[in-house]
């Protein structure tokens, strides 16, 4: 029996991009279905979260990301450009925000068609693996291609449905409150979130409880 489960994801979360090659590694591997429900990241939904943290909240981060992909050997480059407009120094959120409205979009054009898993990994892989300029030329396209789909198509859809889209990026953002959390990225099995990038062995180990099987 097919196992599914949604997993919560946000094109700027560098955990997110941590997690996602190995939940899309367990669903190829195992009878799993996991459905990527991409949610606007901390900075669009909470623009003053940044500027409440702790001083020390951004160097631990950028630490501890960087040796999570060297543990796991994972390519990882800060993202260039980043994905949210925001001045480092002061946290402050850009009100033009010309890159994570179009890939949140996008990626959940992908989730209509069932493939927002393999979109988000290959996106992502060009956001935070180091690629200079992911936003221009034909980086996008091959990603969308990699994962079976067509970037126009997708981008016509991102406009023309821009509200429609919006709304149900919305609605994954409130499942995953119902769910009992407002992080990513999180899976949800049966109801029970396990969040981070270092829960992933443990909602295996959950899943296989319930049944889960290689495939």
């Amino acid at each position: 029996m097919t196992l599914t489960a949604d997993l919560f994801w946000s094109f700027r979360s560098p955990y997110s991009y941590l997690a996602i090659g190995r939940y899309r590694a367990l669903a190829a591997s195992h009878d799993l279905t996991i459905n990527l429900r991409p949610v606007y990241p901390l900075a669009i939904r909470q623009p003053d979260f940044f500027e409440r943290n702790h001083p020390n909240w951004l160097s631990y981060t950028m630490r501890d990301m960087i040796r999570v992909a060297q543990f796991h050997g994972i390519p990882f480059g800060p993202p260039r450009p980043d994905p949210i407009v925001q001045n480092v120094a002061t946290r402050e959120i850009a009100a033009e925000q010309p890159y994570i409205y179009r890939l949140t979009r996008l990626g959940q054009a992908a989730s209509r068609r069932g493939k927002s898993l393999a979109f988000a990994h290959e996106a992502a892989q060009l956001i935070w693996g180091g690629a200079q300029d992911w936003h221009l030329g034909d980086h996008l396209a091959g990603a969308a291609k990699r994962a079976g789909l067509d970037l126009a198509e997708l981008d016509e859809e991102a406009v023309r449905d821009a509200e429609a889209l919006d709304n149900e990026i919305a609605g994954n953002q409130v499942a995953l409150e119902i769910a009992g959390h407002w992080g990513v990225p999180t899976l949800v099995f049966e109801g029970e979130p396990f969040f981070g990038q270092d829960r992933i062995e443990m909602a295996k180990w959950r899943m296989e409880q319930k049944g889960l099987r290689p495939r």
